[in-house]
């Protein structure tokens, strides 16, 4: 019977391994991150989840392990962050191209120096070309459920590729609230599609992985993987549906559109400050402005044509950047000008950097910057990219 625990996002993405039943866990400490294999260590440790779990010495190890796991058939889980992940960046790209279904929650963390452990989406978004899914989780909810759909996406014969899942460091990882735990039956059977690999490794019928490819091959070897990702999409809205009919949670599938349809000014955003976004937006509704959110709920397969149909109608997008890419800006606008770059009609793209390294993006932040928009509109000014919260007066 499905119970409601007041949980942390870290112990959420631990249960949503554990309803998963993975099968192998590689585990290396990295702040904010180490509560999630601790919690799975408990688990392992209490007969509570049959799993391989070994510490390794390094990121770079723990999914090295997990790809060695997962090439002969099990499912493979670790989590990472910031600094681990870059270390596991070659690891990051073989996982992806050995088409092998890990999942992995990145409890999004600023890079160093100076350092910092608090949240910026700089690291995950690093990530985004490697082939790998990208989630970002609005809530402790999410995260649980979206491991659990992770691994019906990954696994899925035409996908075959990990998925990564970002929740915000400290934010989402060191906050408690309420979340439904499903029932193992219910986990059990939306996990049960049988997955076709024809290259898992078995003495029996041994195979060669991973050698030397010729220029003839390697760019179908590519090719593959793009239409894996792009094929993916339809899987992910699957997922998604899916899991609502049977929890009645439901997130969002690409895009989570919230009062977007109609609105003249649509704030693009992704992970917890989403939440902030959606309450300035509903203020402002209140007052007689037609704003909305429209949260990216996964980076890759980046969602084009959902933003497209989404946007339609908005005189102005806002785009807020929790990350940062020097000497361009904003790495969300930039993906996000791209989209629609080609159309006849096309709306004002305006970004925000804010809340690097932690700094607070507040409720009244978001009000002025939806404000903004009808600032730009109202003016007729070139839109770019404005900084929230940046103390010039210490430069």
């Amino acid at each position: 019977m499905a119970q409601t625990l007041v949980i942390n996002g870290n112990h959420a993405a631990a249960y949503g391994a554990k309803l998963s039943k993975v099968q192998f866990i590689s585990a290396y400490p990295i702040t904010p991150q180490t509560v999630i294999v601790e919690r799975l260590a408990q688990m392992v440790e209490i007969g509570e989840l049959n799993a391989k779990f070994i510490r390794v010495e390094s990121e770079h190890s723990a999914l090295a392990a997990c790809i060695g796991a997962a090439s002969t058939g099990l499912r493979a889980f670790t989590a990472t962050s910031s600094h681990g992940l870059a270390y596991m960046h070659e690891m990051v790209i073989w996982a992806s191209g050995a088409r092998l279904p890990i999942v992995m929650p990145v409890v999004t963390r600023a890079f160093a120096p100076p350092w910092s452990i608090w949240d910026e989406h700089t690291d995950i978004l690093l990530e985004r070309d490697t082939g790998w899914i990208v989630f970002m989780a609005e809530n402790n909810q999410e995260v649980l459920d979206t491991i659990i759909q992770a691994y019906r996406i990954a696994e899925n014969e035409n996908v075959l590729l990990p998925v990564m899942i970002g929740m915000d460091a400290f934010i989402l990882s060191h906050t408690t609230t309420p979340v439904e735990i499903p029932d193992q039956e219910l986990v059990d059977n939306f996990l049960a599609q049988e997955s076709k690999r024809s290259f898992i490794l078995d003495p029996n019928n041994p195979i060669t992985h991973g050698s030397l490819t010729y220029p003839e091959w390697y760019m179908e070897f590519r090719y593959l993987l793009y239409k894996a990702m792009t094929d993916a999409k339809s899987v992910i809205k699957d997922a998604a549906n899916q899991w609502a009919k049977l929890t009645g949670k439901y997130h969002g599938d690409l895009i989570d559109c919230y009062k977007c349809t109609d609105a003249d000014v649509n704030m693009i955003t992704i992970g917890s400050p989403s939440g902030d976004a959606k309450e300035a937006a509903d203020i402002l509704r209140a007052e007689g402005y037609k704003t909305g959110v429209i949260r990216l709920r996964v980076i890759r397969p980046f969602p084009s044509e959902e933003l497209r149909q989404a946007a339609h109608n908005s005189k102005v997008l806002i785009v807020v950047d929790r990350n940062l890419s020097p000497g361009i800006g904003g790495i969300l606008l930039n993906e996000v000008k791209g989209v629609f770059q080609t159309m006849k009609k096309q709306p004002l793209v305006h970004g925000f950097i804010a809340g690097l390294g932690g700094r607070d993006i507040t409720l009244q932040n978001f009000i002025s910057m939806f404000k903004r928009g009808y600032e730009i509109l109202e003016k007729d000014e070139e839109p770019g990219i404005e900084w929230i919260n940046l103390r010039r007066e210490v430069l």
